[in-house]
């Protein structure tokens, strides 16, 4: 997993609530094994005509979105059935962090172990930020993991995030690289039992 610290993107608004892990990557594309090459199939059923034939009007499609990192949500973000190709999908796109007022526990179990960073704010705060993407288009929000912070044009807004995920995130690691990080402790265990 690639090490998060701190993002400062522009932003992509979808002011959609229940958005779920069907519609941000449909059950046709979940074959695949690997998280990579995945952006084309992100909200494919929103994106794309039945000709297969760009839907223009749609957020993602639009030069504006081009290189945005972020991703502001409607409430209840990645509700819907479990799978681990919904943060991958966002992920391969270029998305690294969602905004929303809440998130589904397994689709923010899942992004975290992807290097997905899901971003909780209260009703107000979100209100607030699609206001501010309405009023400065291309705004900037910059994600600093390390303090919390969702730092923006007008002040910042803390976020919570669990201690263990934000340590792998900082230092890079999944789980697994976690444990490994304890292989002296663990090998010195061993050789006292």
């Amino acid at each position: 997993m690639a090490q998060f610290t701190k993002l400062t993107s522009r932003v992509m608004s979808l002011p959609v609530n229940d958005i779920d892990t069907d519609q941000i990557i449909p059950a046709q594309f979940l074959k695949v094994t690997d998280n990579n090459n995945l952006a084309d199939a992100l909200f494919y059923n929103w994106r794309y005509n039945d000709d297969k034939s760009l839907k223009e009007d749609f957020i993602i499609n639009k030069p504006e979105s081009k290189g945005c990192q972020i991703l502001l949500a409607g409430d209840n973000f990645g509700c819907g059935s479990s799978r681990e190709h919904a943060p991958w999908a966002l992920t391969s796109y270029g998305f690294h962090a969602v905004i929303s007022t809440s998130f589904a526990d397994i689709f923010r179990s899942n992004a975290l172990k992807n290097g997905l960073i899901p971003i909780i704010v209260d009703e107000e705060t979100h209100k607030m930020l699609f206001d501010l993407l309405e009023e400065i288009p291309n705004a900037e929000f910059t994600v600093d993991l390390a303090s919390q912070t969702l730092i923006l044009p007008n002040g910042t807004v803390n976020f919570p995030i669990d201690p263990f995920s934000k340590t792998c995130l900082l230092n890079g690691v999944d789980e697994l690289g976690y444990i490994q990080g304890f292989e002296n402790q663990i090998a010195e265990f061993e050789s006292k039992v």
